[in-house]
């Protein structure tokens, strides 16, 4: 593949990785992550206990746990009224993964070859 064509596919895992990006390039949305694989609960955690955990108001982490979900980052259960949220192991992290290696294969192939 020449140094074009990966540049193209670098650009598309770009615009793939967008969403994901800005959810957990924001620095309190990283602690709500942290605080959700911090747990030993594997059902999930509830906003009021995200809220003691990060010294956040409800409000807060409700909007950002909006914007966590709607990147794919993390999921809701719902048990009755309760609304529980967990990292998506499956999450939309997997294209970060991607991007990171088919970057790391071009700068291999293209700057840290032998030939150039």
């Amino acid at each position: 593949m020449n140094k074009q064509e990966q540049l193209n596919i670098i650009k598309d895992d770009f615009i793939n990785c967008q969403k994901v990006l800005l959810a957990i390039g924001d620095e309190t949305r990283q602690s709500i992550l942290l605080v959700l694989m911090g747990t030993d609960c594997q059902t999930g955690l509830r906003v009021g206990e995200i809220t003691e955990q990060t010294h956040l108001s409800r409000p807060a982490v409700s909007h950002h746990l909006k914007v966590l979900r709607d990147a794919g980052v993390i999921l809701m259960r719902k048990e009755g009224t309760k609304n529980f949220y967990y990292i998506n192991v499956r999450t939309e992290l997997g294209l970060l993964r991607t991007l990171v290696l088919n970057i790391d294969k071009f700068m291999q192939d293209f700057y840290l070859s032998d030939d150039v």
